[in-house]
């Protein structure tokens, strides 16, 4: 499976505030997958910081970067969106939308450091939230008798195995998700523990949150 299917993004929403010469910088960051889940999450914060003097934004939508949009929303041309842009780009986030609000302290920061302020609003914020691995996996379902479950069960533990279903039947069903280049060494192990004794069905492909270490197998 090609890297460029795996992707980082923000690990939840969320916002993170900063304070810079008494002006107070809200970086609110969502997940968004289309343009119009970009736009909603930007309607709903400028409607929540309706007060403010400023709310700004930026995102990135695609794993190419193929929809990407900054706005000042007031500020001088260049200082608060393109910053805000940059910083989620550099961070190499994909599917994000950030609002930056802020409520003007009295002291003006200059186009250096309004450029500043934005980028770092967002570094901080995403930093505050938590970056993930999204990952590219296939889908794949074998059945175990029950005299078995309990060694397969202990295997795609100790492995950190993500198991999407277990159903209960005439046998144990078992779906679980891989890395398509772990398919086959996965396979091999459950072939090897089973002796033979088991089939396998693909089903979807999904993207799904990467929380293990690399996969060590008995093969």
């Amino acid at each position: 499976m090609a890297e460029k299917e795996n992707f980082l993004t923000i690990k939840e929403n969320g916002e993170h505030q900063i304070i810079i010469k008494k002006s107070k910088f809200i970086a609110s960051l969502a997940r968004t997958t289309s343009v119009q889940e970009a736009n909603d999450f930007i309607a709903e914060i400028s409607k929540k910081y309706h007060d403010a003097t400023h709310n700004t934004y930026a995102y990135t939508i695609g794993l190419n970067d193929d929809h990407v949009k900054a706005s000042d929303n007031g500020e001088p041309s260049g200082t608060a969106g393109v910053p805000e842009l940059k910083a989620l780009q550099l961070m190499n986030l994909k599917n994000v939308t950030v609002v930056v609000t802020r409520y003007f302290g009295g002291i003006k920061l200059g186009a250096g450091g309004l450029i500043r302020a934005y980028s770092n609003s967002v570094t901080e914020g995403v930093q505050a939230i938590g970056v993930i691995k999204r990952v590219l996996q296939q889908e794949l379902t074998f059945s175990v008798a029950y005299n078995r479950f309990d060694e397969i069960d202990h295997y795609l533990k100790e492995k950190q195995i993500y198991v999407a279903n277990t159903e209960y039947g005439v046998d144990v069903k078992i779906s679980v998700f891989l890395d398509e280049k772990d398919l086959e060494w996965f396979k091999n192990d459950l072939i090897n523990l089973l002796s033979g004794k088991v089939e396998f069905t693909k089903g979807e492909q999904r993207y799904n949150e990467s929380k293990r270490k690399k996969l060590k197998y008995l093969s």
